[in-house]
């Protein structure tokens, strides 16, 4: 089965908690702080893997979690790194964020990770806190929580020339014929389901991927019949090759079979619409083609639009286009990635904002930032509650307390802290 979308839930580890710990030596009755830190929790790494061409394998797993750092230990022994989890995904996979639908990368090279989603980092142990004036520190810091988010992968197939059409107009068999690609060709329409890529070796030593798009039809890009599903795959060629049955036998006229598709290739992308395309006029081999490839000549010569006559069925005429094909791809840059739509490595997981909300005069403050600053503080220990105390300056949270109408006497709660607020 074909999967070229799918939605995944993406959970870097968490970072490892700091140790307390001091030193217990026989003839050392009040030895010093010797905790560790905690190891920072695994990332999860996307690369390209060029023997993948569909998603199919995220079509049962949807989550993927990264290992947790260990927890520092005592003699000052650091918690281990959490493995990273690698994720493998065809060249050409698009990643979106599923909330927000912006870009964040676009995976179309080999050997080129990207991170997604980073571990925490892991917490400080006792021995860091120590100073001159503070030589027994009973606190330690938790580690932080690792990135996760929900993320939608989208495979936009890269090829060099993409082949466009209405179904059963001969894609499939024209990229059989000049490529080693066998797709299943039967005479109905949609039989084709998925993009097809084949690698197209020419007599001019050149050689050039080419993609044979399922069939796009009148409303396709508003999801009608399987164009919206496919159109995606073309948004990466160079050139678009305009198959068209110039033999008329199923009713339909070629130049008005042009201009619809056409008209879908805009109302989906302008962008796309715009790409170079030539005509591949198909099933010259039966007799009526004659009638009709005059007329197409004379209504694309003024846009600028070549048309070559070609048979799938005999392979004759393919010379012509393949020279054409290697003479504009020539002349043509590469095709840019997709840009991401924000910078997701200056994201920063420790800026999340807090809340405030208030009820019955009990200020209850919540959020990832709240989480993480109690998991640094040890309530029973006197500096731990000072650096506590200047957090929540520091935080911005006093202040927001005040802008929310809190008065002295008033309570506040986090998670399961609650006290008193004194100004």
């Amino acid at each position: 089965m074909f999967v070229d979308i799918v939605k995944i839930h993406i959970k870097a580890g968490d970072g490892g908690n700091g140790a307390v710990s001091f030193r217990r030596e026989k003839y050392v009755p009040a030895g010093g702080p010797d905790g560790g830190d905690g190891g920072n929790g695994g990332d999860v790494v996307f690369v390209v893997n060029t023997g993948k061409h569909t998603l199919m394998d995220f079509r049962y797993k949807k989550s993927f979690k990264a290992q947790s750092g260990e927890d520092g230990r005592g003699r000052k022994m650091h918690g281990k790194k959490g493995e990273d989890v690698i994720i493998e995904v065809p060249p050409g996979t698009i990643i979106k964020d599923s909330e927000t639908d912006r870009i964040i990368a676009d995976l179309t090279e080999p050997n080129q990770p990207v991170v997604l989603a980073r571990g925490g980092r892991g917490g400080r142990g006792n021995a860091r806190f120590a100073t001159a004036t503070r030589q027994a520190p009973r606190f330690a810091r938790e580690g932080l929580k690792g990135q996760e988010l929900w993320i939608t992968l989208e495979l936009k197939s890269i090829a060099d020339v993409g082949l466009i059409g209405f179904p059963n107009v001969g894609k499939s068999t024209i990229l059989s014929v000049l490529t080693a690609s066998r797709p299943k060709i039967a005479n109905y329409h949609f039989t084709t389901l998925s993009p097809n890529l084949g690698v197209v070796e020419t007599r001019f030593d050149k050689a050039f991927v080419m993609a044979d798009i399922p069939g796009i039809i009148k409303g396709a890009h508003q999801g009608t019949g399987l164009g919206i599903d496919f159109l995606r795959h073309i948004e990466r060629t160079r050139i678009l090759v305009h198959v068209l049955d110039v033999s008329g036998i199923e009713g339909r006229d070629p130049i008005e079979d042009f201009y619809v598709i056409n008209k879908e290739l805009e109302s989906f992308s302008k962008e796309l619409a715009q790409r170079p395309q030539i005509v591949a006029a198909n099933k010259m081999d039966i007799p009526t083609a004659r009638e009709n490839i005059s007329r197409l000549e004379e209504e694309l010569s003024s846009k600028g639009i070549k048309v070559f006559p070609v048979s799938a069925a005999t392979g004759q005429g393919f010379d012509s286009l393949m020279q054409e094909l290697v003479n504009m791809l020539d002349q043509l840059p590469p095709p840019e990635p997709f840009k991401p739509d924000f910078d997701w490595d200056s994201a920063d997981i420790e800026e999340e904002p807090f809340e405030i909300e208030i009820v019955d005069n009990v200020y209850t403050v919540y959020g990832p930032s709240i989480d993480r600053l109690l998991g640094r503080v040890n309530l029973d220990d006197y500096e731990s509650m000072q650096y506590f105390q200047r957090a929540l300056r520091k935080m911005g949270i006093i202040d927001a307390l005040k802008s929310a109408g809190i008065e002295d006497g008033d309570t506040v709660q986090m998670n399961d802290l609650e006290f008193d607020f004194i100004e």
